[in-house]
């Protein structure tokens, strides 16, 4: 069987990093079979990230790639009926939530005055990390985003580039069904993984406001949610 090795989940949601919630969704969405395991020490996975899989034999890392390697491995029909354009399209809007990423932890591990309620969620959910976890995670975080570049925003710099980034997707996703038609996608587990984590955040972080004042994207999140649930134990075959 499948195991999802991944961040662990907040707020009602599987996982509380975009990434990792992707692939849960996808898993969740193709029926595959899987287990979760949360973690945070990704010393042991591919690159050091999270999220990764083990399959049988295989250690894959990064999403984008995972999706690939099962797609693959395993003849997923997912996608199969999406056209070059929508592919193209698809990839922009992977690219444009990479972007978004960096604003939605900055807001978590940097910005002072979300980062104690976060803090404090994390520690009522997860009683097992320790202080001493917590910050090393902050102090790695907040080295990547001065390298990065969003570090060396200021807050509302930093939040006008993420509003952007959803402004975009606004646009994009319809008023009923997905983004490409009737079925999700791929491309809409990875706008769930994202969405889902502004969206059931209970921080009011500038990005939460942004979804909750656009409809078709609360829609778009909480529908994908009501399909895929946090249970990541074992995926009911479809």
């Amino acid at each position: 069987m499948i195991t999802l090795y991944s961040y662990p989940g907040l707020f009602g949601v599987a996982d509380n990093n975009g990434y990792g919630l992707k692939v849960f969704a996808f898993l969740k969405l193709t029926g595959l079979p899987f287990r979760q395991e949360h973690i945070v020490d990704a010393s042991a996975a591919p690159r050091g990230q999270l999220p990764y899989i083990v399959d049988g034999g295989d250690t894959v890392g990064d999403s984008d790639v995972i999706i690939s390697h099962l797609t693959r491995r395993y003849g997923l029909t997912i996608d199969a009926g999406l056209t070059p354009a929508q592919r193209d399209i698809g990839h922009l809007v992977t690219r444009m939530l990479d972007d978004l990423y960096w604003v939605m932890s900055y807001s978590r591990w940097k910005d002072e005055r979300f980062w104690p309620a976060f803090r404090d969620a994390l520690r009522h959910e997860h009683p097992d990390l320790t202080d001493e976890q917590l910050r090393t995670a902050r102090d790695f975080n907040a080295q990547r985003y001065y390298y990065q570049g969003i570090g060396r925003y200021a807050p509302d710099e930093a939040y006008a580039r993420g509003i952007a980034d959803l402004r975009v997707l606004a646009h994009l996703v319809p008023a009923s069904g997905f983004l490409f038609g009737e079925n999700p996608t791929s491309f809409d587990a990875a706008i769930y993984g994202f969405l889902a984590n502004i969206h059931f955040y209970d921080i009011e972080t500038p990005l939460k406001a942004f979804v909750a004042g656009h409809a078709d994207l609360v829609r778009h999140c909480t529908t994908l949610h009501g399909l895929i649930g946090r249970d990541g134990e074992i995926a009911s075959p479809a």
